[in-house]
């Protein structure tokens, strides 16, 4: 594949299509189920798949097939084979739901409100991750204009992965014939170090949430009568907290740990060397606010494989102009706990509940409700070609190697594909670099980034199918070409689901 080419032909899809696309998708607010209760009446989950699903029918792929399935009270899945050559399948993923409002958006930005500026494209969902639909199909594309080749690649593009991706594996297995046997998987839902060249996802570390409640009054009474009487639930709140983290550094306790793998550790290493002081800079600290650490390999590690709490939401508070001199009855805190990549998260989850629980100060009510859990995960050892296939794709779209590091974040679906795909090679990848500030305010995408992604999605994908496969399938098995889907693109398949739809395909 000519790169030159290659991104020559992607930056036109992009501008004169992509973009255009993304600006009515950013405008959608489509929450995720766990953000928006009632997301089947609204209207907006379907909204942005009419709108995605639209367009990947419309584009010019030969024997490319799009469905919308629904199963009964799930979020709805777009789905999308790609005939190809060999006996190989590519799985290329993304969702197509978002995090909530958030407030803070500069003026003139806003979560629903699409504003390019430059090379960024701000609003809600864009860079995390509308745009992996796209990407991955004009990726395709742009190989095929050269005559590239590819294996059968099977396109899933999902609707609740920020709630946990739970409606997720009720897909997978109703469409597990459908999807074969997978030897790559392709993810465009994680992040990057820097903007200069590609980015490779190691690992991700795993997720406990969950809504910690002390009550110590059955409603509000006077302070000036009750405080030194009536311990304060925040307090409460507080002490308990302590047993699981140490205030004073953020350590969390020790069997909340796991042993972080030596290759991680050189990798992190590496990452501080390439990124340097830009690891904590690139945050919008606040008047004289210091980092954690300034150790560069003790940042990457902090926050791919220490576990870590934040308190993410709070009930129970009134706003400043409502507050009055009462001694709240009750305190609810929302916490989110990073967890190491190769953590049980359903253990870890039993054991902050009893954690926190057990024999609460003062003998105040304390209930802890268990939120998502979701798991982490290690990448399995990087084949040669793979390895040498992203080293290639970096320098030939960006001019610089590819650089590998793990992920702070939670990707429900890799660790899913780890466990039922265990021989398959992993590229987990995105567009999340400095200041795109994902979940938050002034979420961007970086327009120039995603093009040239878009063309090492494509480089991999020539040179996965062009592999040596002796130690697999073997080159006879190789060579025999699949036979390929009928020209009509859009088509829905014949082969029905194990589980009966809600609405039929769309």
């Amino acid at each position: 594949m000519d790169s030159q080419k290659a991104l020559q032909f992607v930056d036109g899809v992009w501008e004169q299509s992509i973009l255009p696309q993304l600006v009515d998708y950013i405008k959608i607010p489509n929450k995720s189920p766990a953000f928006d209760k009632d997301w089947a009446t609204a209207g907006h989950m379907h909204a942005a798949v009419r709108l995605i699903s639209d367009w990947c029918k419309a584009q010019p792929i030969e024997g490319l097939t799009v469905e919308v399935h629904e199963l009964p009270g799930r979020t709805p899945l777009i789905f999308m084979e790609i005939p190809g050559e060999g006996p190989d399948t590519v799985m290329l993923y993304g969702h197509l739901d978002k995090q909530p409002e958030m407030t803070g958006w500069l003026e003139g930005l806003g979560p629903w409100t699409p504003v390019r500026q430059g090379d960024k494209l701000y609003g809600r969902g864009g860079a995390d991750d509308g745009y992996a639909a796209y990407a991955a199909l004009t990726a395709i594309r742009a190989l095929r204009e050269q005559g590239g080749r590819h294996a059968r690649c099977v396109v899933l593009i999902e609707g609740c992965e920020e709630s946990g991706s739970y409606d997720l594996p009720f897909y997978i297995d109703a469409l597990a014939d459908r999807i074969g046997e997978v030897s790559l998987v392709v993810a465009l839902d994680s992040g990057c170090g820097n903007y200069d060249q590609l980015w490779c996802t190691t690992s991700l570390r795993g997720l406990v949430a969950g809504t910690l409640r002390v009550d110590v009054l059955t409603e509000g009474v006077h302070s000036g009568d009750a405080s030194g009487v009536v311990p304060s639930s925040f307090r409460i709140a507080r002490q308990l907290l302590s047993r699981l983290e140490d205030e004073a550094t953020g350590r969390i306790r020790k069997e909340f740990h796991a042993p972080i793998p030596k290759q991680r550790v050189q990798q992190a290493a590496a990452c501080g060397k390439v990124l340097k002081d830009h690891m904590y800079r690139r945050f919008p600290w606040a008047g004289k606010t210091r980092p954690m650490t300034k150790e560069l390999a003790d940042v990457v590690l902090n926050r791919t494989w220490r576990p870590f709490l934040e308190v993410v939401g709070m009930d129970g508070l009134p706003s400043l102009e409502r507050g009055g001199n009462v001694l709240r009855p009750f305190t609810t805190l929302k916490l989110s706990l990073r967890l190491p990549p190769t953590a049980d998260p359903v253990a870890a989850s039993a054991r902050l509940a009893k954690l926190l629980t057990a024999n609460p100060p003062y003998g105040a009510v304390v209930t802890f409700e268990p939120g998502p859990k979701s798991s982490g995960w290690n990448a399995t050892a990087l084949a040669p070609w793979l390895e040498q296939s992203c080293e290639k794709a970096s320098r030939s779209s960006f001019g610089k190697g590819c650089t590998y590091m793990g992920e702070g974040g939670t990707i429900p679906f890799m660790a899913m594909l780890g466990a039922k795909f265990p021989n398959a090679q992993f590229m987990i990848t995105g567009v999340l670099g400095p200041q795109s500030n994902a979940h938050g305010p002034n979420e961007f995408l970086h327009v120039s980034m995603a093009k040239k992604l878009t063309c090492c999605v494509a480089q991999v994908l020539e040179d996965h199918c062009a592999r040596d496969r002796t130690a697999g399938a073997g080159k006879a098995a190789a060579k025999r070409p699949v036979k390929k889907a009928p020209a009509k693109k859009a088509a829905a398949a014949k082969k029905p689901l194990k589980k009966p739809l809600k609405k039929g395909r769309r």
